[in-house]
């Protein structure tokens, strides 16, 4: 697969990282050329640098690896570019007090899709710090990070599920690109827990069979007095 990736910082590098151990064509693009030219030595691999528009060119999907502020800008002025492709959003729109930026309108997701139309956009890979997408693979006591997919279209979607599956984790259906703004809340609160509260957020959802309300587990509690 040709992957054409936007921004030269460290989700861009833990990313690309793992696709070209995949065998994919990884061409990483940045304003500078110089940090372009630095992080795709890093990655290695084959990996090529360019500036953001023939990185966006170069891809049958493209990631966005910008910050919110400047990510529906970036994607605006490469619209001609990006379409046809499959555009990755991995952002996080969190600010002070791990607040929602998006707080009221739409998702960060919804805001690349109206910068690009031609594109078709799925949420991705925001809920982890980049450490984590370092990990070879991100494997937790034995099980691999699952990580919710949100996008409109099933084909951009299988070509999102093989770059996750690549990376070691294993892709989850998430809905449509209307939920994006869901997994968005979802990095605010958490970062907001790990960092702000010290708390294992992971520890806050009940186990699968406990999810809907375990019979057996009910019984147990009634039983017990609880």
């Amino acid at each position: 697969m040709r992957i054409g990736v936007l921004g030269t910082g460290n989700m861009a590098h833990a990313l690309a990282t793992h696709w070209v151990r995949a065998g994919h064509e990884v061409t990483v693009g940045g304003r500078d050329a110089a940090r372009a030219e630095r992080l795709a030595r890093r990655i290695g691999g084959g990996a090529e640098p360019a500036g953001l528009r023939a990185a966006a060119a170069s891809g049958e999907v493209v990631l966005a690896a910008l910050p919110f502020g400047a990510g529906a800008e970036v994607v605006r002025e490469l619209r001609a570019e990006l379409d046809g492709t499959v555009l990755v959003d991995c952002s996080n729109p969190v600010g002070p007090g791990f607040r929602l930026l998006t707080d009221g309108g739409p998702s960060a997701a919804r805001r690349l899709a109206a910068a690009a139309p031609g594109a078709e956009v799925v949420k991705a890979f925001n809920l982890c710090h980049e450490d984590v997408w370092r990990m070879r693979p991100p494997v937790f006591d034995g099980r691999p990070l699952a990580v919710p997919v949100c996008g409109d279209d099933p084909a951009a979607l299988a070509r999102v599920h093989e770059l996750v599956r690549d990376a070691g984790c294993r892709p989850v259906a998430g809905g449509g690109l209307e939920r994006a703004g869901l997994l968005e809340a979802t990095a605010a609160l958490f970062i907001g827990l790990w960092v702000g509260e010290g708390a294992d957020a992971q520890a806050i959802a009940p186990p699968l069979a406990y999810a809907a309300g375990d019979p057996a587990a009910t019984a147990t509690g009634a039983a017990d007095g609880r």
